[in-house]
């Protein structure tokens, strides 16, 4: 087929589809005409559900009910007809006869179309291929769908636009739902676990005067009235911390933080994460949350510890793997940083195994390039990967046994990043220093780099008691509790590309 025959067929299915959708506009006309306006139903009594009926047949079985939703397949017979009604729970077929309903309501109804949003009442029974069903004694329009759902067999599967059409995707492939539940009960789990250990659940700001708290591309917007740049916020670390200086001993916020760098299965610019925070504990009282509370979602959310994902089974009943980071490097590169103690040395073995250099690199920032060069792809099974340089943490609280290393750690799965933790860094003086080495490095050309928080120093010099904090990232979790292959399949309304067309052309 050449590209001419294939844009007259474009060209035929298009117009083919408009006189499909013409035909519903003409149908809502004539209702209308008829004073059935569809939308001018502002209400409808349900007494149950699919899946109520279903599953209590035994008890419902000739009793009367009110059931709504949405027509997904329509078989008319003469003067009867076979509908599947879809709702949240599920879908329900629905026996509508001529006799039942009246010659004109009948009439009335043969007329609708898949997708087609009705309520029913009627009764409760089994047909003789053991279906169970409602048979409809009134049958109303509650709403007309003047689009036409994907068709049955090969339904919404281009992925751009179920992402697109989320509601659309909803409607057509139930599986899309079920992962959002998944991901409802999951983070129910969570909340309830921290809850019952007496963590507050607190709100911080999303517009922020400083991107602070991570390393990160913010989002930058302009507050009119102050006439002053303020930033999504991209992390909410700061703000915890300064409540645990105010006296909360334990907190937590789960809530959207915004990143304005590149997208990809794992990365959407706006996304779900938790921090919580806990005076008097240290980065292991972290790990142990972590790995619990990761596990108790998924045994809450999916009903076992152990799940598969894309084809391999991933474990988190705890305790989950320790290693530190210079470990980790040695194992999968023979590199001992142990041996090595200058910038001079580190560099020069970086060189060597083709790292890429960036200019003021020191010995912390080329283990943590090691790390994520030859150790990252390597972690499958849940693990926790320890002592990171004080280089590449600058909110963290040092080793007292080796300062170059701080007293955090982050948990990997299925080669991901699910959290990061540290014992959070309480000496003002230290803090300052390391908010210089960030503006050192934003210097240097990192736009990555923290800028300095002179009132969060100033919450510091207040007294922050011994802090142990968490963050981890929601999607990625809920990626691997769902079996899902990319981030957007997990968001509701991820972010995409708006499509061009005539309407939001500006004319020149």
């Amino acid at each position: 087929m050449n590209k001419d025959q294939q844009n007259i067929i474009e060209e035929q299915s298009q117009e083919n589809l408009s006189e499909v959708l013409q035909v519903r506009r003409d149908k809502l006309a004539k209702l209308q005409e008829m004073g059935r306006d569809p939308f001018h139903q502002s209400r409808y009594d349900r007494t149950s559900n699919s899946m109520e009926i279903k599953n209590n047949f035994e008890t419902t079985e000739g009793t009367v009910v009110k059931i709504a939703g949405r027509i997904m397949s329509k078989r008319i017979q003469g003067k009867a007809g076979f509908i599947d009604l879809q709702d949240q729970e599920g879908r329900i077929q629905c026996y509508v006869r001529l006799d039942a309903i009246g010659e004109e309501e009948y009439s009335i109804f043969s007329t609708y179309d898949i997708g087609d949003i009705i309520g029913i009442e009627g009764t409760v029974f089994k047909t003789k291929r053991e279906e169970i069903s409602v048979k409809a004694s009134n049958v109303i329009l509650l709403s007309k769908s003047l689009q036409v759902l994907p068709e049955k067999y090969h339904g919404l599967k281009d992925p751009d636009l179920r992402y697109r059409q989320r509601y659309v995707d909803l409607i057509v492939n139930p599986e899309v739902k079920e992962a959002f539940l998944i991901r409802t009960k999951a983070l129910k789990a969570l909340r309830s676990y921290l809850d019952e250990r007496g963590f507050l659940e607190v709100e911080t700001p999303i517009l922020n005067t400083i991107a602070g708290g991570a390393n990160a591309k913010p989002f930058i917007t302009h507050h009119n009235t102050l006439d002053i740049p303020m930033y999504l916020r991209i992390a909410n670390e700061l703000y915890l911390k300064r409540l645990i200086v105010g006296g909360f001993d334990k907190v937590y916020e789960m809530g959207r933080m915004f990143r304005n760098e590149g997208m990809s299965i794992k990365h959407n610019p706006e996304y779900t994460a938790i921090e919580l925070y806990q005076a008097y504990a240290d980065y292991t009282d972290m790990m142990n949350i972590t790995e619990n509370v990761v596990a108790h979602m998924a045994k809450e959310a999916t009903g076992s510890m152990k799940i598969n994902y894309q084809g391999i089974e991933i474990d988190f009943t705890p305790p989950w793997k320790r290693m530190t980071m210079e470990e980790c490097v040695k194992e999968y590169t023979g590199v001992d940083f142990s041996t090595i103690d200058t910038d001079e040395e580190a560099l020069a073995i970086a060189k060597e195994k083709g790292i890429e250099l960036t200019p003021g690199m020191r010995r912390g920032e080329v283990i943590n390039a090691f790390f994520e060069e030859f150790g990252e792809d390597k972690l499958i099974q849940p693990t926790f990967i320890t002592h990171h340089p004080v280089e590449v943490s600058p909110l963290a609280k040092r080793n007292v046994e080796d300062p170059r290393k701080t007293d955090r750690f982050e948990a990997f799965a299925n080669r991901w990043e699910l959290a990061n933790a540290f014992s959070e860094l309480n000496d003002p003086i230290d803090q300052k220093g390391r908010f210089m080495d960030q503006l050192r490095k934003k210097e240097l050309g990192d736009d990555e780099a923290c800028d300095m928080d002179e009132d969060f120093l100033n919450a510091l010099e207040v007294g922050l008691p011994p802090t142990g904090g968490l963050g981890i990232g929601i999607d990625r979790v809920m990626m691997l509790l769902t079996n899902s292959a990319s981030i957007r399949d997990v968001l509701l309304f991820p972010t995409m590309k708006p499509i061009e067309t005539n309407q939001n052309k500006i004319e020149e």
